[in-house]
């Protein structure tokens, strides 16, 4: 998997550098999720992957089912990306162009696990405490999760703060097995 993202890096960041503001990327960030749903589509799929199918023929149908979604910039980054065959890594390219304007807007995405559903209040409360502990504004994505039997587990990026009641007892079994 981290071939397809190596791979991936160079059209998601060539993309990005096209977003000189909020507008752009967010115009950008809506075609890709465009493409990403048309590139996809089980039946699109066998004809990319069809030899028989040439590269002119391929952008000639994804163009006329984007007719009135792509702009002349979108178009000719299909070009790109059916040139070198590489239509099929959209969704990675996607997914590294979404990292790479968060980090420009600077914001941060946190899921929020728990054991119970919370109220606006809670996340609110959470959602400020992360923002104060990062610097940085907070996106949460808020998942029940009755597994955790008490308490909420956090996930930054690559940090994660479990407060559940599941962790604890799994520290405590780790603790009393050494």
């Amino acid at each position: 998997m981290a071939e397809l993202s190596t791979v991936a890096r160079p059209y998601a960041e060539a993309v990005f550098k096209l977003c000189p503001d909020a507008g752009t990327s967010q115009h950008w960030s809506d075609t890709l999720a465009f493409l990403e749903g048309v590139l996809n589509d089980a039946q699109l799929a066998s004809v990319i992957g069809n030899p028989k199918v040439t590269h002119q023929a391929l952008l000639g149908l994804l163009g006329d089912i984007g007719a009135s979604r792509l702009d002349a910039e979108a178009k000719q980054f299909l070009a790109v990306l059916a040139e070198n065959g590489r239509l099929g890594l959209l969704t990675p390219i996607r997914s590294q162009f979404e990292a790479l304007r968060r980090e420009r807007e600077g914001v941060l995405d946190a899921q929020i696990e728990s054991a119970f559903a919370l109220t606006d209040a809670q996340v609110k409360t959470l959602v400020q405490g992360l923002e104060t502990r990062f610097k940085r504004g907070i996106r949460p994505t808020v998942q029940v999760d009755a597994a955790l039997i008490g308490g909420v587990k956090l996930s930054v990026g690559d940090v994660v703060i479990d407060g559940s009641v599941r962790g604890r007892l799994d520290r405590m079994e780790a603790a009393l097995k050494s």
